[in-house]
């Protein structure tokens, strides 16, 4: 398992899960393409395109730093072929951008609505398709950042318009991976059995007391190297667990992943 000399696409990489998943397989000598709209540094939130791709350098990978809008299709095609002729080709496409408004119908503005669906569900489409000619050379891989699909109705009550963007992109993995079957590429879902600790969680989505409660995001940067590292499609189609896909791979241990050691940990949206 390394993913020396792999050229990864992750967008959102500027920060919390994508950046993790950037380091973790720049330890391998990988080539990290860090496409995110964080150009400049927020006060709120920390790390840029180009602070992950001086950490991806460090760390001993290659890194191409672009600043991408994924609701813009013309700039994502830009962005792939760039991407492909600096570092030779693509080997996977890393759907990482999120956008979360945990609002029912009643109260959610429209436009936050489009927001999340264009960041998330419609960017899954967009920069597949972008990605598709290079990932058919190397019969690469997508993964998305989405959960399993769970239609118990608590998962709709307080905010259906979210749960609908996230399982729209489960939805096309599913699809794209018996689209992609004869091109050989492999398209799965990896989603956190836990809340993660990230700036997302701090700042939209319950604070520092959720903090607490959840693990690294370095549990979901080894379940993502665990499926990129796979071959010929043998982890296809699945819309994944964290803990789980791990948990196939021999690991038991999971303490070193706690954000605090002393908090119980709380599971994550979608996951019984």
């Amino acid at each position: 398992m390394s993913l020396l000399g792999k050229t990864l696409f992750i967008s959102g990489a500027s920060r919390g899960i994508g950046r993790e998943i950037a380091l973790k397989a720049a330890a391998d000598g990988a080539n990290i393409v860090i496409a995110a709209k964080s150009a400049e540094a927020h006060a709120k939130l920390p790390g840029t395109i180009h602070s992950v791709a001086a950490e991806v350098e460090a760390a001993g990978g290659k890194a191409l730093a672009l600043q991408l809008d994924v609701r813009d299709e013309v700039a994502v095609k830009a962005a792939m072929a760039q991407a492909a002729e600096h570092f030779d080709g693509i080997d996977a496409l890393i759907n990482n951008a999120g956008a979360i408004k945990l609002m029912g119908v009643e109260h959610l503005p429209p436009k936050r609505y489009d927001l999340m669906f264009q960041i998330n569900t419609r960017a899954v489409m967009v920069c597949s398709q972008a990605a598709l000619p290079y990932l058919k050379q190397s019969k690469g891989h997508i993964l998305s950042l989405s959960p399993p699909i769970n239609l118990d109705p608590k998962w709709f009550a307080n905010y259906g318009p979210y749960t609908t963007t996230k399982y729209g992109m489960s939805m096309l993995t599913l699809g794209m991976h018996e689209e992609f079957k004869k091109y050989g590429i492999s398209v799965n879902s990896l989603w956190p059995k836990t809340v993660i600790a990230t700036a997302a969680i701090e700042f939209e989505a319950g604070g520092p007391a959720v903090m607490k409660a959840a693990r690294l995001p370095a549990i979901m940067a080894d379940a993502a190297y665990a499926i990129l590292s796979s071959r010929e499609r043998s982890i296809s189609g699945r819309l994944l667990i964290d803990e789980e896909i791990l948990r196939e791979q021999g690991q038991s241990d999971f303490e070193q992943y706690r954000y605090d050691p002393a908090s119980k940990l709380m599971t994550d949206l979608f996951v019984d």
